[in-house]
């Protein structure tokens, strides 16, 4: 069975914002399955407006969804406290017989706080509110820090280090999925 590509995500928060975008375009082997997939998504609706969380995904889709749904039950049961939340998550996905299986990396931010989460039991903090994730994610990331100097607006500058990224990586293309939340740093 060929092997799935073609994700990358992508955070920065500066500015008073934390932005969460995604690439649309899933692979397979040589072959671009799709373009326009859905890779960022907004959690926590149902708390109040300081509760909700931005996420995106890179791996397989279906083991995303499932950490999507287990991350919010997760938000809601330890009152959307995002980093008690995914540190909770990070320890089933790592010992839980079901979810040790799963292959997906994600990038979840709030007003406070941007986590990377993987398989690992990783929950790390990024360096200078910049992180990406997924095949593309290093080409993203570098264009990010490179801009940060130079660009205020975390959406400009977002979109700006995704256009770079979907240039060189033939796993990434230009059709974008982006959140935004005002953040306190």
């Amino acid at each position: 069975m060929p092997v799935w590509h073609g994700t990358t995500i992508l955070s920065v928060r500066r500015g008073g914002k934390v932005v969460v975008i995604g690439d649309g375009q899933v692979s397979m082997g040589q072959t671009v399955m799709k373009p326009n997939a859905r890779k960022v998504r907004t959690l926590g609706t149902k708390g109040t407006e300081g509760g909700k969380v931005i996420a995106g995904f890179a791996g397989a889709t279906a083991d995303a969804f499932t950490l999507f749904e287990r991350l919010e039950a997760k938000l809601e049961r330890h009152g959307y406290n995002l980093m008690r939340a995914a540190v909770e998550l990070a320890k089933d996905w790592r010992t839980d017989k079901y979810l040790r299986n799963l292959e997906a990396m994600m990038i979840v931010a709030d007003k406070e706080v941007t986590l990377i989460l993987t398989g690992n039991g990783d929950v790390l903090e990024p360096e200078a509110g910049v992180a990406a994730i997924g095949s593309g994610g290093n080409f993203a990331l570098a264009a990010a820090r490179a801009l940060v100097e130079y660009e205020n607006d975390a959406e400009v500058l977002c979109r700006k280090a995704m256009k770079i990224a979907a240039e060189v990586c033939v796993y990434t293309n230009d059709r974008v999925t982006i959140e935004t939340l005002d953040s306190t740093t």
